[in-house]
């Protein structure tokens, strides 16, 4: 098939990661306040639906309008890798910056109702849904973005060279879809994007995320001040805690993905921890911000989809989430930029097509961020 043909497309071995040797003249450009990293917890918020979903008459109607949902089969059409049917799931889960409605005030990234989706992660559940594998793609990642029509019938034409978010900003989430395709070889079977202001919000309904951190972190840009310790995380401070680049790491997009990851196994573990069927009200509250922040695939648009789906992901604890990162190398050419690591992303695409656990060997050696570590679950 054409899709199996190009998983490799935008794909070079970069130069050797860049290390400690790497000065502040070489480090990535400050972006712009507000630039979202964010929500990639969106079957954590599932999880919280299918709470939920066991509702009827009103409040189930209300959720089930709260759901927004995209077509991507039907703007995909056939070009795409073939269904592997040994029991697993891909699920490609977005957060983007779009600065509509109540994210406005939350500042930063645009203002004209535009997104850019500044976290992309592969969710990878294997046969029987008790365990998963994470992959975060960086956004500042060079590839070659395949032709693609969106969900409205616009078609785009390929671009090679680009940043990996553009594909989000060019044609939106059927573009996002296609283009982790692309990349891959692999089949996204379902799309999860959740929103800036949502995830603040449900932070915040949670009653907050104990975190724990290993040194200060002071970042301005994300309005982020912690001092080395344990908190307990309100959604502001969340949200600052996911978007930060600069106050930890090598000021990377890639050390922010390092803190994205060990908040979202904070975020799980809250959720085994707090007990929401004992409050009625909590439930509801959670469920409502969960539906009002997600936006789907038509397979998972209503409650009901959402909830069966959801119900299947409560059995993944924390400890059997495998979090990596694309091996990607600092692009010599612009060290603002990366460029996948080809022959160590094969091993990764080979393993999540054949439902096998992410070798070792598939990360080593990538670049880091040098954040790992700073957050742990408390």
């Amino acid at each position: 098939m054409p899709a199996e043909s190009t998983p490799d497309a935008g794909i070079a071995d970069g130069a050797t990661m860049g290390g400690p040797g790497r000065g502040k003249g070489r480090r990535r450009k400050p972006r712009g306040k507000g630039r979202k990293a964010v929500l990639v917890t969106a079957w954590t918020a599932a999880g919280i639906v299918v709470l939920g979903g066991t509702g009827v008459g009103y409040l189930y109607f209300k959720l089930n309008g709260n759901i927004h949902s995209v077509d991507i089969n039907q703007a995909l059409g056939n070009d795409r890798p073939l269904k592997v049917d040994n029991g697993s799931e891909n699920i490609l889960v977005l957060g983007s910056d779009s600065r509509s409605g109540g994210n406005k005030k939350l500042g930063g990234g645009t203002d004209d109702g535009s997104a850019r989706s500044d976290t992309a992660m592969i969710v990878h559940l294997y046969k029987g849904h008790k365990r998963a594998s994470v992959v975060s793609i960086p956004r500042d990642t060079l590839i070659d973005r395949p032709e693609c029509t969106d969900t409205k019938g616009t078609t785009y034409p390929a671009a090679s060279g680009v940043m990996f978010n553009s594909a989000y900003s060019t044609g939106g989430a059927a573009c996002a879809v296609k283009t982790v395709e692309s990349i891959t070889g692999i089949r996204m079977d379902h799309y999860l994007e959740v929103d800036f202001s949502g995830f603040k919000q449900l932070i915040d309904d949670l009653g907050g995320v104990p975190v724990t951190t290993t040194r200060n972190i002071d970042d301005p840009d994300s309005h982020l001040r912690l001092k080395a310790g344990t908190h307990t995380l309100d959604g502001t401070q969340a949200l600052g805690l996911v978007r930060t680049r600069h106050g930890v790491g090598d000021g990377s997009d890639l050390g922010r993905i390092q803190l994205q990851q060990a908040f979202i196994k904070a975020l799980a573990h809250q959720v085994e921890q707090i007990g929401v069927l004992s409050s009625p009200t909590k439930l509801y509250d959670l469920a409502d911000t969960a539906t009002k922040s997600v936006t789907t695939d038509s397979d998972l648009a209503s409650v009901k989809d959402l909830a069966s789906f959801a119900g299947g992901l409560k059995g993944i604890s924390p400890s059997h989430m495998n979090m990596v990162t694309m091996p990607v190398a600092y692009d010599p050419v612009d060290p603002n930029r990366v460029v996948v690591q080809k022959a160590k992303a094969r091993l990764i695409w080979d393993a999540l097509k054949n439902d096998r656990a992410i070798p070792a060997s598939a990360v080593q050696g990538s670049a880091t961020g040098q954040a790992k570590g700073v957050v742990e679950s408390s």
